[in-house]
């Protein structure tokens, strides 16, 4: 009985796939009414092993706590927003995506993300601007955060102060000109530069209910996290590889650095502990996105070390320290040990 049971939920959650497959299928996704800038030439420097400006869906990092990805179909979604608040507000699918929609390009970063870790990624997000939403329903004094609900029940709680200070927080429908892939939150997540995705970037959400950091612990903060988590200034590099074979002579060595929501004004490198070089930034698209950067290296034989560091616009530098990822989001400069031939 049991097996027959399960094989029963199995079929039902199978044929559930299937409907929300051909449902997210079916969305037409509006223009735009304020389009991305385009990306600056060279903002994709090419470098063989360097991650892309743009992350591709299928590649894009998922970190979230549904042992099943919930099957959410629009026709029946709807989004509450509620609580302390004086004009409490209920959309349709249909109602959000006729609102007027913005395209931006923004980098999310899990803050589980190791030192040189891949747990980060671009896209461009179509979407409606949350704080004309939150303007909309007027909330009351003191309701400072914003409590994203998903359908599954997780919950993250959103400084609301960051919502409604002008970046580009959404709650998105469109990712890398496609509607939301449904291990990404279809049919609407939240996105929000600037902050780690376990107090902002609630997927497949239901309900926006304001509160206060007082009265509510969303999902993370009684397990030992941070109750409001800005993203730290970071570096990586992504070439050469730890494994890569190297060759005595001119070396591309290359990566990203990030700071969402304050850009990043320089990277440096150094070998074997010695001065700090600066590297060559790629055109900079936002101060909500990732940059890559190069440096050449003219490298000589045997065992060798390279260091990145950055700096971000507040002239803030990433800190030596290694830190771990809990509570607020790891520390240190990536390390990578190279032989050279």
């Amino acid at each position: 009985a049991g097996t027959a049971a399960v094989a029963g939920l199995g079929g039902h959650w199978l044929a559930g796939r299937r409907g929300v497959s051909a449902a997210r299928a079916a969305v037409r996704l509006p223009a735009p009414v304020a389009p991305a800038p385009p990306v600056p030439a060279g903002a994709d420097l090419g470098v063989r092993g360097l991650a892309p400006f743009v992350t591709p869906n299928r590649e894009f990092y998922r970190i979230d706590t549904a042992l099943v990805v919930p099957q959410v179909d629009p026709v029946t979604w709807r989004l509450r927003i509620h609580g302390r608040v004086r004009r409490p507000l209920e959309l349709s699918f249909d109602e959000l995506i006729a609102r007027p929609m913005v395209e931006r390009d923004i980098t999310l970063a899990c803050v589980s993300n190791e030192v040189g870790g891949d747990l980060i990624g671009n896209a461009r997000w179509l979407g409606v601007p949350i704080r004309d939403l939150l303007a909309e329903v007027e909330p009351e004094e003191g309701a400072d955060q914003v409590v994203g609900r998903s359908v599954d029940g997780w919950t993250c709680g959103t400084p609301t102060a960051v919502l409604r200070d002008g970046r580009d927080a959404l709650l998105a429908v469109g990712m890398n000109g496609e509607p939301l892939p449904v291990a990404h939150g279809f049919p609407v997540r939240m996105v929000v530069p600037g902050l780690y995705g376990y107090v902002s970037a609630c997927k497949w959400v239901t309900e926006l209910e304001l509160t206060s950091f007082a009265d509510f612990d969303a999902y993370w903060v009684p397990r030992g996290w941070s109750a409001q988590g800005p993203i730290k200034t970071e570096s990586r590099i992504d070439a050469p590889r730890r494994r890569d074979r190297l060759t005595a002579g001119p070396v591309t060595v290359a990566g990203v650095a990030w700071a969402q929501h304050r850009g990043i004004r320089r990277v440096e490198v150094r070998v074997d502990g010695g001065p700090w070089q600066e590297a060559t930034l790629a055109p900079t698209v936002s101060v909500d996105t990732w940059v890559q950067w190069s440096w050449r290296w003219d490298a000589t034989p045997g065992e060798h070390t390279l260091q990145v560091r950055a700096t971000d616009a507040t002239g803030e530098t990433q800190p030596e320290r290694r830190s771990p990822v809990a509570p607020d989001g790891a520390t240190g400069w990536h390390t990578l040990p190279v032989t050279v031939h």
